[in-house]
């Protein structure tokens, strides 16, 4: 996806100039290059260490392919297939590190697979295997679908936080979802985990990082463009202000630009093949009725292993895996959303979907490795470090590239990238991250019931139960600290939507490094992902961020038609003007 947060804008945007942390000290022990998942997770471990670490990010925090993930935290059970053991034993022990460390976002994710036939790729399946050639498409029976949640089973053994997969047959499974495809033999349900809220889990975490230690520094819309005898040469996105930077260590955590980011400064690669992923997010009762509160997840008749679940009272649909050309904008394309159409009218056949049904797309590149004859849905979804050197002001630093990653690993990963960043500073790990709680999942409510009574305690007359549960969903425990700040000054609600007010916008600003009007409509709230804009709440928001930043009306203009945009462009949002 190119970035989102640029175009026709210029400008002094007071009020979020974490930059100048950076201008005005331009130097660091390790430059962090890239802002999604595994760059803030490799900030925060670093400044646990105690190491002094600057992070810049082109766009927004978690804008590219950490945003446009399906999703899910799971173990990867389709990875097997591919051999690759290692990354599902770590996925499945990351998946149950995050229940516990993040229960705030990651949920555990009931998930069934519906099954056609009894023993269908028994014989093509180890060629698979052994070659990582897909082949004609032979669908996975019974057996081996059995086989593989087995094995994936026994690595949950050890601190498993979800209950082991079960078998029904025909009739059980539609008693269990009616409305699934009669020609079903079998069912197939086991529990993995889904991250409801992608962007703000990637805030927690860089929150972390900069309130673990004073030095860390990290700002997003600041781009690396170059290196040159001064140093490494960053831009202001946002003002076009051009600095250098000196580092004793490079680390490029940019995904599937890590090619680009290298050639920029100044030594090409050629690690990178990623594939575009597309979703789809629909307002469809029927469906959202059909999926009972559980993930349905299975191989499509090309192959592709595809899922369908609720989202709260949307349901989410994906994803697509095809090479990417990096030199078009990663859009979900209406053969896209055809492909989308029928596999759940393979899954539901009763039930009709048509595009009125859709209130946001979205696509993102995924940062696979180069992978030349392997099909996409065979290339390695593990991680690896590349080493390098750059010449910065006169002298040599190392530099690292990372290639590969996933969400549910980035935890593992940020770790491992950290220990050979500690290695090269001479430096030895203090700090474990496995079980340390990430944000506002530090005290969560361990159940409904406690869920209900933390809500209860946190009420005030100006903030009912439905108000400081959108907040307890936001920020986990850290939605007390917004209240807080909410009851310090006047605070005035939206007329456009509940899960607004102008103070708590006035708190983003403060400490969540608001660039763009957009940002709050797609990463700091979930109001674009269902559905939720209307021009009305783009007039409001582009108020009160206009005292909140000290944007003038054409500013102000510039920004909402910039989120309307963006919206249309990239997420097949047409936003409904009011009529004066």
């Amino acid at each position: 996806m190119k970035n989102q947060g640029t175009a026709g804008h210029s400008g002094s945007p007071a009020g979020r100039r974490k930059v100048d942390n950076l201008r005005n000290r331009p130097q660091a022990q390790v430059l962090i290059i890239g802002g999604g998942i595994n760059g803030v997770g490799t900030f925060r471990d670093l400044a646990l260490q105690g190491i002094d670490v600057a992070l810049v990010e082109r766009g927004d925090y978690c804008q590219g392919a950490s945003g446009a993930s399906s999703h899910m935290i799971h173990g990867g059970i389709r990875y097997l297939e591919n051999g690759e053991f290692r990354l599902v034993q770590e996925s499945v022990v990351e998946r149950n590190g995050l229940l516990k460390i993040a229960p705030h976002y990651v949920k555990p994710l009931k998930t069934t697979i519906p099954v056609f036939s009894t023993f269908s790729g028994i014989l093509s399946a180890p060629l698979r295997f052994l070659t990582h050639k897909q082949g004609k498409p032979t669908e996975r029976g019974a057996f081996l679908i059995k086989l593989g949640l087995s094995i994936y089973d026994s690595f949950s053994r050890s601190g498993g936080e979800v209950p082991r997969h079960q078998f029904v047959g025909r009739q059980k499974a539609l008693q269990e979802l009616p409305a699934l495809n009669p020609g079903i033999k079998y069912a197939a349900t086991y529990f993995d985990a889904s991250v409801h809220n992608p962007e703000r889990l990637t805030l927690d975490v860089l929150q972390d990082g900069e309130r673990a230690n004073p030095q860390a520094r990290a700002t997003n819309y600041v781009s690396a463009v170059g290196i040159d005898d001064s140093g490494i040469q960053l831009r202001d996105e946002l003002t076009g202000e051009t600095f250098s930077f000196a580092a004793d260590v490079i680390v490029n955590t940019t995904g599937a630009w890590v090619d680009q980011t290298n050639a920029a400064l100044g030594t090409p690669s050629r690690f990178m093949g990623g594939t575009k992923g597309s979703h789809i997010v629909l307002d469809h009762p029927e469906l959202l009725a059909a999926c009972a509160g559980r993930e349905l997840f299975f191989e499509h008749t090309d192959g592709r292993i595809v899922l369908i679940y609720p989202m709260g009272d949307r349901v989410l649909v994906g994803t697509t895996d095809v090479d990417a050309d990096m030199t078009e904008d990663a859009v979900c394309t209406d053969a896209e959303i055809d492909y989308f159409f029928d596999l759940i009218g393979h899954v539901f056949p009763s039930i009709r979907v048509g595009r009125d049904s859709i209130v946001y797309t979205f696509s993102g590149v995924r940062p696979l490795p180069r992978h030349d004859e392997t099909q996409p849905g065979f290339v390695s979804r593990d991680y690896r470090i590349e080493r390098g050197e750059r010449r910065v002001a006169g002298r040599t630093v190392p530099a690292l590239s990372l290639v590969g990653g996933k969400w549910t690993t980035f935890r593992a990963l940020s770790e491992h990238l950290t220990n050979e960043v500690l290695g090269l500073l001479g430096k030895t790990r203090t700090v474990s991250t496995a079980r340390l709680p990430i944000g506002g999942g530090v005290n969560f409510p361990a159940t409904g019931a406690e869920e209900q009574q933390w809500i209860k305690d946190h009420m005030t007359p100006a903030l009912d139960a439905a108000r400081v549960e959108v907040l307890l969903t936001r920020y986990g425990t850290r939605a007390a600290e917004v209240i807080d700040y909410l009851q310090a000054g006047p605070d005035l609600a939206f007329d456009s939507t509940r899960e607004l007010s102008s103070r708590e916008v006035a708190f983003m600003v403060e400490n969540e490094q608001i660039g763009h009007l957009v940002d709050v409509l797609i990463r700091r709230t979930s109001l674009a992902f269902r559905g939720l804009v209307t021009a009305e709440l783009l007039a409001e928001l582009g108020a009160v961020l206009a005292e909140e930043l000290g944007w003038d009306a054409t500013r102000v203009a510039d920004e909402i038609r910039h989120a309307e945009d963006v919206l249309h462009r990239y997420h097949g949002v047409e936003v409904q003007h009011l009529i004066a």
